[in-house]
Formats: structure tokens, sequence, C-alpha cells
């Protein structure tokens, strides 16, 4: 993929400050609304290997909605897969990706390491 690409959610600070940092940057993305329209197991898998991460690493295991899916500890990355598959509230974000490669916004600079 050599188009750049923001899993992007507008309520979210850190999704507003990468979107705007790739854009001060030159770097027009296109906006993936992740929530609105939730990637498949499939995608989700090739980005976790874009990122380098196992499924627990991109889920965001503080926030309520994971909470309340009670997954176990030893869920198998199958299930916490089908689980971000069905419920995107509990990506992390913004994911940032470009040429094959991707970045988690967190901190929003580090997402600019994709373009060096």
């Amino acid at each position: 993929m050599s188009e750049t690409q923001i899993w992007h959610n507008p309520r979210c600070s850190k999704s507003r400050q990468t979107l705007a940092l790739l854009k001060a940057a030159g770097i027009d993305p296109k906006i993936i609304l992740y929530k609105d329209v939730a990637p498949s197991a499939d995608e989700i898998r090739e980005v976790l290997a874009e990122l380098g991460k196992a499924p627990r690493e991109l889920i965001r295991q503080k926030d309520a909605a994971f909470k309340a899916l009670d997954l176990a500890d030893d869920a198998s990355d199958e299930v916490l897969l089908a689980a971000m598959a069905t419920h995107p509230e509990i990506i992390e974000r913004p994911v940032v990706r470009y040429n094959g490669k991707a970045a988690l916004g967190r901190p929003p600079e580090s997402v600019l390491n994709l373009f060096k």
C-alpha cells in the first residue's frame, strides 16, 4: 500500500493530533473511520503484522467496552481478532499505514518515522 491511511476516531485527541501532524507535514491520508466501518479480522491481522504486534497489544484494555466483553486473560489471538472486528471501539488508535508499514500514533510524532 503506497497510499497513506489513518484509522481515525474524530473524538480521540491523539487521533486528531496525529491527523493534524500528518497534514502539517504535507501528507493527506485516506481517513478510515474504523468505528463506522469496522475492519475485518483479516485487515486487523494485516495491520498487526505491519505493526509487529500481537492482537492484545492493539486493544484498549482499560476501555469499558473491552471490560464489558469479559475476555479471559488467556483468550486466543483469534478470539481477540474477532472481538476487535465486531467491536472496533476497542482498537487502539490512531493507526497510520504507509508502504507496507504501520505505526500507532501514541505519541502522534511516532507516525512520522513511516515516511523516513
